[in-house]
């Protein structure tokens, strides 16, 4: 066995010379080229003495391999020993390989994977048609061919791609103006629901759950093991209640968790699906505290790969019963939230010429940014906080606000947020005062019709719509299970819209006419005039001002 060597990915440096055929990542055999490939190799499992690792060679359909061999340079296999074609996994313990891929695995022993890196080729005749070479296997994490290159992926790593509806309508809404629409959604479900977050603490949320379970609706719940700041005792208590009702509840959590964090926030109920900014708890979907987004739409692909998406999830090895996860662990008491108010904006029902959704990490940053550099006139951008100066999304702002096109950032003013966002604030608008961009920013101003700011949304050039889960950080991009629609239409553009625009001026002052303005200095330089003729004089009862009237301390 190689010497184990375990190094964060930043530090990866592998390089890939191909002879002939470029080795392919998605293992269809209908799309092997004419000659063997290698297509992958996990040298670094998480398991003891690296058991279970393996290589994936691509298998041309009805091809011969007579004299095709894969080496390391010491050891050689003869592929003309696999009846199977497609993609193969080769492996020193086929049997602990079965347990970490769901790829056909040869009934035939492999060389074993140097930690530290290793070459592997491909040979037909002795001569090399395709090699692989790697250095410093990152512990858990798969090489893959993607386009003619080598790319580290979590082992198990979904590559789900952006799924597309046709036109249609959807039921926009936003918080905390309706804070009853999403227990509706779920109070409707006769058949199914299948709920993923990043928390659940909502008690109303929660017993709405037991009743469908009670009535016969199968219910699923799946959410983040380990979120920021720690789990509340409250929503302890909820996912206990969901548990002991005899309720699916999981969290992602361990050391083969694929992402970082499980953030996303939607829900599949029957044949809907309802896809949000919030989470599930009484500051969120319950309205006492968040300014946030959400839609609901039968679109089928949209509800058919949501669905696809939470399975996934939940069927991989890092999602833990909640019962088995919650046993020895202690939770500490948090805040609730507990604001009331308006309802500004009602729920509507809008067209949509075409509905996209978006799943990090594994298109959803690629396709925001795409959507950021097609741009024409307008962006709006409302968001908790931005990301790095250098990140993808703000920079990409700052091009689309160079070459023309009107951005508008509203970030929160909560005030565990404010101080960076001032800095944000304050480098973005000598960015663009430097520049000549056109480009505004600002905190918002909730002016008593909600507490903070919580969506992460956008409107581009008023037709398409981002709603969902994503914060605009690279990592969020890059490392969570974030979840969000694109959704294309003025009508649906329209909705948002009007929402961020009240939202962007609320707390300004409008402006007075010059003639109101006029007689309100006339009225100022009138009050000094009378002012100054009041003389205060010595009296027998003390001072007091000599054209009368009463002046008692503390007045």
């Amino acid at each position: 066995m190689g010497q184990r060597v375990v190094v964060g990915v930043g530090l990866l440096v592998v390089a890939l010379v191909l002879t002939g055929s470029a080795g392919i990542a998605s293992g269809d055999a209908n799309n092997v080229t004419s000659r063997p490939t290698i297509e992958g190799a996990y040298p670094n499992p998480i398991a003891s003495g690296d058991a279970g690792e393996y290589v994936v060679v691509s298998l041309p359909v009805n091809s011969t391999l007579d004299n095709a061999t894969l080496t390391d340079g010491t050891t050689r296999i003869a592929l003309s020993n696999i009846s199977k074609r497609g993609a193969v996994v080769i492996s020193p313990d086929p049997t602990a390989a079965r347990k970490r891929t769901d790829r056909t695995v040869a009934n035939l022993t492999g060389f074993e994977l140097a930690n530290s890196g290793e070459t592997l080729r491909i040979e037909i005749d002795g001569e090399r048609t395709d090699q692989l070479r790697y250095r410093d296997a990152p512990e858990g994490k798969i090489a893959v061919v993607e386009a003619g290159r080598v790319r580290w992926r979590t082992l198990g790593a979904t590559d789900f791609q952006v799924a597309t509806a046709g036109p249609g309508s959807v039921r926009a809404f936003v918080l905390p103006d309706n804070p009853d629409l999403p227990a509706e959604v779920l109070r409707g479900a006769t058949q199914r629901i299948l709920l993923g977050g990043y928390t659940l603490s909502s008690e109303r949320i929660a017993s709405t759950l037991i009743r469908a379970h009670q009535r016969g609706v199968e219910v699923q719940v799946l959410l983040e093991g380990d979120p920021v700041g720690g789990r509340t005792r409250a929503e302890a208590r909820q996912l206990d209640r969901l548990t002991e009702a005899g309720i699916d509840v999981a969290v992602v959590a361990g050391p083969r968790a694929r992402v970082d964090y499980h953030h996303a926030k939607y829900a599949v109920v029957d044949d809907r699906a309802l896809v949000m900014t919030e989470n599930w708890k009484p500051a969120g979907t319950g309205g006492n505290a968040s300014r946030g987004w959400g839609v609901v739409t039968e679109q089928g692909p949209i509800v058919d790969n949501l669905t696809a998406t939470f399975a996934a999830d939940r069927g991989w090895r890092d999602s833990r019963d909640w019962e088995a996860f919650r046993a020895g662990k202690t939770y500490e008491r948090g805040e609730s939230a507990m604001g009331t108010y308006p309802t500004n904006f009602e729920a509507a029902t809008v067209a949509v010429n075409r509905t996209e959704l978006l799943r990090t990490p594994d298109n959803g940053g690629d396709r925001l940014v795409g959507e950021l550099d097609d741009a024409e006139h307008s962006i709006d951008v409302v968001q908790a906080s931005l990301g790095a100066w250098d990140g993808r999304f703000p920079t990409a702002l700052r091009r689309a606000a160079q070459r023309g096109v009107d951005v508008r950032i509203l970030l929160s003013s909560a005030w565990y947020s404010k101080e960076e966002n001032r800095a944000a604030v304050h480098r973005f608008r000598e960015w663009a005062s430097r520049t000549n961009a056109g480009l505004s920013i600002k905190l918002a101003r909730p002016d008593g019709r909600f507490e903070k700011i919580h969506a992460k949304g956008a409107i581009v050039d008023d037709e398409t719509v981002l709603v969902g889960s994503l914060n605009w950080n690279d990592a969020a991009a890059t490392s969570n299970r974030e979840v969000m629609l694109l959704l294309h239409g003025r009508e649906v553009a329209a909705y948002y819209g009007d929402v961020f625009e009240a939202d962007w001026t609320a707390g300004q002052h409008p402006a007075l006419p010059v003639g109101v303005i006029a007689a309100v200095v006339g009225c100022l330089l009138l009050a000094g005039a009378v002012l100054g003729k009041i003389r205060f004089s010595e009296s027998a009862s003390g001072v007091g001002p000599a054209a009368g009237g009463d002046r008692s301390p503390g007045k």
